[in-house]
């Protein structure tokens, strides 16, 4: 592993260096595509072995050996010509006809990204770090998979691309909550850079005992993104974990009129974190029914994740709090979650969870879909002692839930957990904002010669707030 993050430190440096990038956004796209190109070469070359007949979607002068895999092969102004010229252009035209499910994969990652780097030398010095990977030794891939976390974290305060990212305790707590089991058919629709696919994909692992159940892991995780730089990172995160064509489609899961699904495209489990603040492009928001049309994405994805899951299918997602309230459409949108879905439990969390991207207060519900929901229970999640807030070197930990997981199943109400039932919510217009009704008043404790200072300091203010009242009156 320390060599391992030894190569990733000596990349960085050597991108840094280069005048083409500009920020981490751009480094993490420009190390993504060549990432992804190693990985999938050194599948290739795996499947190769294991079957006579596979021909990789890629040909050979293409290749990842080809071009890039000598340590004293091709530099300077002849690389950066080969990788702007050739290998982008052909990479992004890859004919199809194959059917070759690998190729639509390479296509889709080479158009929606970018070659950066100005410096044929840099970019050279960059691949030979990567040609100390090899990604079929499986030690290797696994450590790399920690790794790779690392990377997609750094994302987090990467300006806007900081929505991709979702912290991986919450992705783990609420897999762990909904307990996929093998053979149920798993969505997330807003996949980002794969975090909810990748933990359903490790718990699944844990019950598979042939390579039929491991097919049938492939098969049944599903994820949609519509941005090329989380799909080339969501890609590249499933191929790490074994997924040798992850079901990953690059698409706006807006971008279809409801009445599209039918029976045959519902899933057993939605896993997400929705885009929310978001305004919705294309006026996709006329693909929904009238009464829930509005170009906040929260909203419409909710609609969506009800109307996706079988009946019977659960459901774990994080929520803003402006989803759990408000009028009009947003009214309609959650009587629709509680008449058609049994939402049973609300976790509210600290508002720091997802900096630095985003400040707002978010909320984990969980619901399953095909009974109304008769009560809500919730959940206040605190921060650690002594801790103000979560942050990039403090975020949010697998360990903080331990509580709530030995609450789940045997649910009492005290200080954190009430329930609230589901006339009450009716009466509130369907508002789900309710606060902690248990919270204890926090009583701070002062000397009296504390308490006489603070008096005085009020009389003083109020003294001269008089006074400058006088003066005004006059």
């Amino acid at each position: 592993m320390a060599n391992l993050k030894g190569i990733l430190d000596s990349i960085r440096k050597i991108m840094w260096q280069d005048t083409g990038l500009n920020g981490d956004a751009q480094r993490i796209e420009q190390l993504g595509w060549m990432l992804f190109l190693k990985i999938f070469s050194d599948k290739d070359k795996e499947l190769e072995l294991l079957d006579d007949n596979y021909v990789s979607p890629i040909s050979a002068e293409l290749h990842w050996e080809a071009w890039a895999g000598n340590d004293e092969g091709i530099t300077g102004d002849e690389l950066l010509e080969f990788v702007d010229r050739k290998l982008f252009p052909t990479l992004r035209n890859l004919s199809l006809a194959s059917a070759n499910g690998r190729a639509l994969i390479v296509r889709e990652v080479f158009e929606g990204n970018n070659n950066y780097m100005k410096s044929g030398i840099n970019i050279r010095k960059v691949l030979n770090k990567l040609n100390e990977l090899d990604f079929n030794i499986a030690k290797d891939r696994h450590a790399f998979g920690e790794l790779y976390e690392i990377i997609l974290k750094e994302l987090q305060s990467a300006g806007k691309s900081g929505e991709f990212y979702t912290p991986r305790a919450i992705t783990e707590f609420i897999t762990q909550m909904i307990d996929p089991q093998l053979g149920e058919k798993i969505l997330d629709p807003a996949c980002g850079t794969g975090g909810y696919l990748t933990a359903a994909i490790e718990h699944l692992k844990k019950q598979a005992n042939s390579v039929e159940d491991r097919q049938s892991i492939a098969e049944n995780v599903i994820g949609w993104e519509y941005k090329p730089l989380p799909y080339l990172l969501a890609t590249t995160n499933l191929i790490l974990h074994d997924m040798e064509v992850p079901k990953i489609t690059f698409r706006d899961s807006l971008d279809q009129p409801l009445s599209n699904y039918t029976e045959k495209n519902r899933v057993n489990l939605i896993l997400a974190n929705p885009p929310f603040g978001g305004i919705v492009a294309n006026n996709n928001e006329n693909n929904f029914p009238q009464n829930y049309r509005t170009k906040e994405s929260a909203d419409l994805f909710l609609i969506l994740m009800i109307h996706l899951l079988k009946n019977g299918g659960r459901a774990g997602i994080v929520l803003p709090d402006g989803s759990l309230t408000g009028e009009g459409v947003k009214q309609r949108v959650r009587q629709r979650l509680l008449e058609e879905c049994n939402l049973h439990t609300i976790i509210r969390l600290p508002s720091s969870v997802f900096q630095p991207y985003a400040t707002v207060a978010t909320n984990l519900l969980f619901f399953t879909k095909g009974e109304p929901t008769k009560e809500v229970w919730y959940y206040e999640h605190r921060l650690p002692e002594g801790q103000k807030a979560y942050s990039k070197t403090k975020p949010i930990q697998l360990k903080e839930f331990d509580p709530v997981k030995n609450w789940w199943n045997k649910r009492e109400e005290n200080e954190v957990c009430w329930k609230v039932d589901i006339k009450t919510i009716k009466n509130r217009n369907y508002d789900l904002d309710i606060k902690n009704p248990n919270k204890q008043e926090e009583t701070i404790e002062h000397s009296s010669a504390e308490l006489m200072k603070m008096m005085e300091t009020s009389f003083d203010k109020s003294r001269k707030l008089l006074k400058h009242l006088k003066v005004v009156l006059k």
